[in-house]
């Protein structure tokens, strides 16, 4: 890990200050911590609620599924937008830089496992892991991570695609979930895995087929686009109650254009952002999900960083939902 490690830098985390006695007045860039996770005797101050963040600055995998690169830089993009944020949960919950995997030679497959193992020490830790990507290859390492703690959690993936495309020796950002799939089958481990947000354009017919072979549940984009929500509700509640823990990811070519022009593939029909924070909320409110990473934010193409901002914005709502969780919000 260490040759495709940086650890993290502080200077990045700068902004507005209104106190610096008075904690109901801090913002995120006061309260964040660093982690080296290099360092063999890592010493944490007490929390009941430790959540860290590790960027991946890659986009290989987008550039190998023939993508527009760029997402490599959206860790620096996301944490900018992070930094002044309101601390609106209690001193119980601490925040956490640890750094970022990078991949500036090619070897995806190398900064996965690299991504891997740094994830596999933040759950030694006993911290929250929130992966800022980098391109939707991500969400490999990040499952990987998990396996290497002995955890085999339930996928909710918000995406407008399926990334169960074929493989041979190399994945891609539209091959991840196919990979975990063979992964978890060689293991004797059940696949679960439930996409939200599939565009009927943005996969062919012989992806349905194949998700269909792999016994995934989805929810077209169609089904949570507008009108009520009870039947998705429904179905995703089916799913939710089967899991005892919960992966979540979000390809952030699942919203709409309109919000997220700075992505690899837009979706002009994609989704509002609200409807998706209502499902993404109910999904936290489990208490069940142990990582969340967020993929394909690429400023390159981004108008006014809102599509970084709009990452930010569900990472606000994971953290908080946690500390709704658990009882730590002011």
């Amino acid at each position: 890990m260490k040759s495709r490690y940086r650890s993290p830098i502080m200077s990045q985390w700068t902004g507005r200050i209104d106190s610096n006695e008075q904690y109901d007045a801090f913002r995120w860039h006061q309260w964040m911590q660093p982690i080296d996770l290099t360092n063999d005797k890592i010493e944490l101050p007490s929390y009941k609620v430790g959540v860290a963040f590790i960027g991946f600055a890659c986009d290989e995998g987008v550039r190998r599924n023939l993508g527009r690169t760029g997402a490599a830089k959206g860790p620096a993009s996301i944490r900018k937008e992070l930094c002044n944020l309101p601390c609106s949960f209690t001193e119980a919950l601490r925040l956490f830089d640890a750094g970022t995997i990078i991949c500036d030679d090619g070897d995806l497959e190398g900064s996965q496992n690299a991504l891997s193992e740094a994830v596999s020490k933040l759950i030694e830790l006993n911290l929250f892991p929130i992966v800022l990507g980098g391109g939707h290859e991500v969400a490999y390492g990040s499952y990987a991570g998990l396996l290497k703690s002995g955890h085999t959690p339930g996928i909710i993936n918000f995406d407008a695609h399926f990334d169960i495309r074929p493989y041979q020796d190399k994945g891609s950002s539209g091959t991840m979930f196919r990979q975990i799939y063979d992964d978890l089958t060689l293991l004797g481990k059940p696949f679960n895995y439930f996409a939200v947000g599939i565009q009927k354009r943005g996969n062919t017919v012989d992806l349905f087929k194949t998700a269909d072979c792999m016994r995934a549940e989805y929810l077209m984009a169609k089904e949570i686009g507008e009108g009520d929500l009870s039947e998705a509700y429904e179905k995703l509640d089916a799913f939710l109650q089967r899991q005892s823990q919960l992966y979540v990811t979000i390809c952030t070519d699942v919203f709409s254009s309109a919000f997220a022009p700075g992505v690899s593939a837009t979706q002009p029909l994609g989704l509002h952002p609200e409807r998706i924070l209502r499902v993404f909320k109910r999904i936290f409110a489990t208490g069940k999900v142990m990582l969340f990473d967020i993929a394909e934010v690429s400023p390159r193409f981004d108008n006014d960083n809102v599509t970084s901002n709009l990452a930010a914005t569900f990472v606000f709502a994971a953290i908080n939902s946690l500390a709704d969780y658990h009882d730590i919000s002011l």
